[in-house]
């Protein structure tokens, strides 16, 4: 059997789709990651993920399976019945012969299931706790207390900004994020040469809270950062949520100066994660790896940054800042590629099939990802005509998932009290919801809701909803057909094998 090649897989949380310098932003500075693109591997400007929320778009993900397959639409559900377990892809590698390390945060595995099926060595905040869980956590990533959170009567108070944060004498990477890359260049230092090697590196950054230190911080020129999707003046046909978080949380005191600010500190944190993609890539390329190695930088789905004066991300929202990701592939050597930059529409759930594509190990059960190598090798390929996320909860599971929908009144004054009362008190704020999308329109199906339908060409920041309009009915009739039929091929499958009768 040939050499299989090596496999990363990069994935830090909450990045959104635009934020890259390669892509035209003016402001972030992704060096790392531009040169890679330059050189040997393609970014996809139109990557979507099939949930706005971390748990259900990683369980989709590592399955190939869109959240509706299994109902995962829950941050409270994660991979945790038998034959879900089989289907991550962390343990098809790992039964294929992969050395699988996987480090940072969760959001995927049952914890109190162990991770022992899934990986060789899973890090606790960084650290490895299956050979010496007596080693101390690191440095949290934030100050213990919330210190960098402004004062109750601030209007950053719910708005998640903490900017320059002081980590003292402690070393910069004593924390979740550099604590797992230096973990996995560890990993890489210290490969066998036999067995390949798959790096499941899970970070925090950017995700809010919008705080990072020296020297990341002020690196964004704040004159460079783009426009703001602008604040609510007639949001009639958005979806209820939109008015009633706004409201909640308070932000709109805020000045274009301090938008700006808690914009440029998050793209500070893009950099930073950048700066841990170089030192991957650095080990990589001293070890004589990098050529032998299947690299993908991805994130779960994106972040709201100050668009329409909002912050976060919420789970029946799909607008593009919240949907759309980036997406970087870079394959081993022998496999062709024209770098550079592809227009595509493409979905997170090609991951697995892409990977299954360049390392021979195959899912245990059918999925629905399509392998984007024929993406990389041709850059006039189209991969797909449109793509669909989903979210949201029954009426019937209102009041059995805590945390999200109300099991418990969340207390005023928590980071996530503006999102979390709003969920507590209208099943409107977190109603099952269903978007596709095309290159030019996009529809989004509510079940206790209007629907939306915005024309992209028209009205790129999603703000008139003509789902009403006579003009637009052909064309939200050919959306509704094309979404019945992606849930009608998508809505389950015969699982393999066969059952004794006897």
């Amino acid at each position: 059997m040939a050499r299989r090649p090596h496999i990363v897989i990069f994935n830090p949380d909450q990045w959104r789709g635009d934020a890259l310098q390669h892509l035209g932003h003016p402001a972030v500075q992704t060096p790392n990651l531009d040169r890679m693109v330059g050189e040997d591997a393609v970014s996809f400007r139109h990557a979507y993920a099939q949930n706005p929320v971390c748990t259900p778009s990683r369980c989709s993900f590592m399955t190939g399976w869109y959240p509706h397959v299994r109902g995962h639409r829950s941050m409270m559900r994660m991979l945790h019945r038998e034959e879900e377990r089989d289907q991550c892809l962390l343990k098809t590698l790992k039964d294929d012969g992969y050395f699988v390390f996987w480090g940072g945060k969760n959001d995927l595995i049952p914890g109190q299931d162990g991770f022992e099926d899934v990986c060789d060595v899973k890090t606790h905040r960084g650290y490895n706790s299956s050979t010496d869980p007596s080693v101390p956590d690191p440095e949290p990533l934030y100050a213990p207390g919330q210190g960098w959170r402004a004062p109750e009567d601030d209007p950053h108070f719910y708005s998640f900004y903490g900017g320059e944060i002081d980590k003292g004498d402690a070393p910069y990477y004593r924390d979740m994020d550099f604590s797992a890359v230096e973990a996995a260049v560890e990993q890489i230092r210290n490969a066998s040469g036999e067995q390949p090697l798959c790096l499941y590196l899970a970070l925090a950054y950017p995700h809010p809270p919008y705080v990072v230190e020296q020297p990341w911080y002020g690196l964004t020129d704040r004159d460079a950062v783009p426009e703001r999707a602008p604040g609510p003046d007639s949001w009639a046909g958005k979806c209820h949520f939109f008015n009633a978080y706004h409201g909640q949380l308070g932000c709109s005191r805020l000045t274009d100066p301090q938008w700006r600010e808690l914009q440029a500190t998050y793209f500070d944190q893009c950099a930073r994660v950048d700066h841990q993609v170089g030192m991957i890539v650095e080990a990589l390329r001293e070890q004589g790896m990098y050529d032998d190695t299947a690299f993908f930088f991805f994130s779960d789905h994106g972040d709201y940054t100050g668009d329409y004066e909002l912050v976060e991300k919420h789970a029946i929202c799909f607008e593009d800042c919240l949907t759309r990701v980036p997406l970087i592939i870079k394959p081993p050597k022998g496999t062709p590629v024209e770098p550079g930059v592809r227009d595509t529409l493409v979905e997170l759930v090609d991951f697995p099939a892409t990977v299954e594509a360049v390392s021979g190990a195959r899912m245990p059960e059918p999925h629905f990802g399509r392998s984007l190598l024929p993406v990389l090798a041709d850059p006039g390929a189209e991969h797909r005509e449109h793509v669909v996320s989903e979210g949201g909860k029954l009426e019937q599971e209102w009041r059995v998932i805590p945390g999200e929908a109300g099991g418990k009144e969340p207390e005023p004054g928590g980071l996530y009290y503006p999102k979390g009362i709003l969920a507590y008190q209208d099943l409107r704020n977190l109603g099952k919801s269903t978007m596709l999308r095309t290159r030019s329109h996009k529809l989004v199906k509510r079940l206790y809701e209007d629907d939306e339908l915005y024309d992209l060409a028209a009205d790129p920041c999603e703000l008139r909803n003509v789902a009403e309009e006579p003009a637009y009915a052909a064309i939200r009739r050919d959306l509704e057909q094309r979404l019945f039929e992606t849930l009608f091929a998508t809505s389950d499958f015969t699982p393999m094998g066969i059952d004794k009768r006897e």
